[in-house]
């Protein structure tokens, strides 16, 4: 299954969280796989998007960013995905 991590960035801001991930990694417990990101123009905000078979793994990797990071966890499909389950209803 698909998510859209929205990370918004506390005070420490983006500097602290581009730090640690070049040096711990992104700590994604196994299970838990990154696909693409896009950060704005202002390195307020992060947009992840992730895949997971098992939804409480992002406890265990949330709980290695929460001092920096506020986190929002959204399930998403794929906009054909949308469309195929949506065609029945039109």
């Amino acid at each position: 299954m698909l998510y859209l991590v929205i990370e918004r960035f506390k005070d420490a801001g983006a500097v602290e969280v581009y730090r640690r991930a070049k040096e711990q990694g992104r700590m994604l417990p196994d299970g838990l796989h990154y696909v693409s990101s896009w950060v704005d123009l202002e390195f307020t905000v992060c947009f992840q998007l992730m895949e997971t078979d098992d939804e409480g793994l992002f406890a265990q990797w949330i709980s290695c960013w929460s001092d920096l990071v506020d986190f929002e966890i959204v399930p998403v499909r794929a906009s054909a995905e949308a469309a195929a389950l949506i065609a029945a209803r039109l």
